[in-house]
């Protein structure tokens, strides 16, 4: 059964695991279905059904999934869930030697390039979406000047409006409610510059 917490990645080799980008793309793709075979999965990261075993495989053997209740007529599919509610990193686990560094920088940068392609795949397919869709939908820059503990302060209130809204959007979907429900990124970053 999955943790109800959000999984800290501290150590080097599950930060690799999770920095392969195919990997990354496939934890999501799961997160949002909540269970899923490799089949399914396949098609929807559009791979090879035994190459995305392999790297379920892998994910699975850092903890990062973990095998689901059988659903289905077919007893020889496995089903893969998130072991977690999701995964956080902190530049504090990894900032004590230039390699572990440099890993950690590299997969942030992965990770913010596919969150620019997903985001480029909503402009590109806005007009697809009906009139409410595209209202509802939005970015926004804010430039601020704060501390370092105001913004921790402000990645905490975030996290915690965002947990809630996910938590009820979970519960009516598990209570029926699926009508109209899509998923839905959210980005956000909070981190000092100087201009």
């Amino acid at each position: 059964m999955p943790s109800e917490e959000r999984r800290r990645v501290s150590d080097l080799d599950t930060l690799k695991a999770i920095g392969h980008p195919l990997r990354l793309k496939l934890y999501r793709a799961l997160h949002i279905k909540r269970t899923a075979t490799a089949s399914q999965l396949a098609d929807q990261v559009d791979e090879a059904v035994s190459l995305v075993s392999y790297h379920l495989r892998k994910l699975a053997d850092h903890g990062l999934i973990e095998p689901a209740a059988r659903q289905g007529a077919d007893g020889r599919e496995r089903w893969w869930q998130p072991s977690s509610r999701g995964l956080t990193f902190s530049d504090e686990d990894f900032d004590d030697a230039p390699d572990r560094a440099a890993v950690y920088a590299a997969a942030g940068r992965m990770s913010f390039d596919q969150h620019v392609e997903l985001y480029r795949a909503h402009q590109d397919s806005r007009h697809t979406w009906d009139t409410e869709w595209r209202g509802a939908s939005w970015s926004a820059e804010n430039l601020l000047r704060l501390t370092a503990g105001e913004l921790a302060a402000l990645g905490r209130e975030m996290g915690a409006l965002i947990d809630r809204y996910e938590e009820a959007g979970r519960a009516r979907e598990e209570a029926g409610d699926t009508e109209g429900r899509e998923s839905v990124a959210l980005h956000t970053y909070g981190f000092p510059f100087r201009p």
